[in-house]
């Protein structure tokens, strides 16, 4: 009985990403149109939760269909007081002028990086219609899409995969069980993108339309959406294979 309901555990799909499909199903859930766009623009744009809620109505060009993404990184650097060298946290002593540092400065370096996307006609349209009924919210001059925080955006993915029965995700990698969250979205954009197209061609360009500094990291993706391993590994013992690698 014990061997029986282990090999059912082997056999059991666990989903390692969302597909369009779910993406459909989330925007389904939701109760009003703000958390669909939502949920639309974190999956048709694979841009950040945070990318996504600091769009203003000036960064969607309707006429062309493109939206502008500003991406702010800040990066804490650590330096010495007397002379500016950078340092380390682990440094007693100054690189650049050999003073011992007893208190190093922190500085604050903004990196801004700029993008601009396509949007399909669909979601344009939904965009069009939430703004025109006054959905943008007006904040320290600006006219933001969505007036919500980080954390309530994670609630509205949260609730609105447990409305639509979605189950959670397993990590290949580590194993671990995770919730559906706004980065899933970013994921299952990318997936998809790779499935369809994963030519040096394609990756590239999915590199500059993530905002990814380095190739490895969109890389990553083609390893989740490939399943060239297991198709590998399947044909080594679905078929007799001969010494000379033909199949019988």
């Amino acid at each position: 009985m014990q061997t029986q309901t282990m090999k059912a555990a082997r056999n059991e799909v666990k989903k390692v990403y969302l597909e369009p499909d779910d993406a459909a199903l989330l925007e389904s859930a939701s109760t009003n149109l703000r958390d669909r766009l939502l949920i639309r623009l974190l999956f048709r744009l694979g841009c950040r939760v945070s990318e996504a809620l600091a769009l203003q109505i000036e960064d969607i060009d309707f006429a062309h269909g493109t939206v502008t993404i500003q991406h702010l990184k800040l990066r804490i650097n650590l330096s010495c007081p007397k002379c500016g060298a950078r340092l380390g946290r682990s440094h007693s002593y100054c690189a650049g002028c050999g003073a011992k540092v007893d208190k190093v400065v922190a500085r604050q370096r903004e990196r801004r990086r700029v993008r601009t996307l396509p949007l399909d006609d669909d979601t344009l349209e939904m965009l069009e219609d939430y703004i025109s009924r006054g959905g943008s919210l007006l904040r320290d001059g600006r006219k933001l899409i969505f007036g919500i925080n980080r954390h309530r955006a994670w609630q509205i993915v949260k609730q609105c995969a447990e409305r639509a029965n979605l189950p959670k995700l397993v990590n290949t990698e580590t194993g671990r069980i995770r919730n559906i969250s706004p980065h899933r979205l970013r994921d299952a954009f990318a997936v998809h993108a790779v499935k369809l197209d994963d030519s040096g061609d394609g990756l590239r360009l999915l590199q500059e339309h993530l905002g990814h500094a380095s190739f490895n990291t969109t890389a990553k993706y083609r390893k989740v959406a490939g399943e060239e391993l297991r198709g590998w590994y399947d044909r080594l013992w679905s078929k007799q294979v001969k010494a000379n690698g033909s199949e019988t």
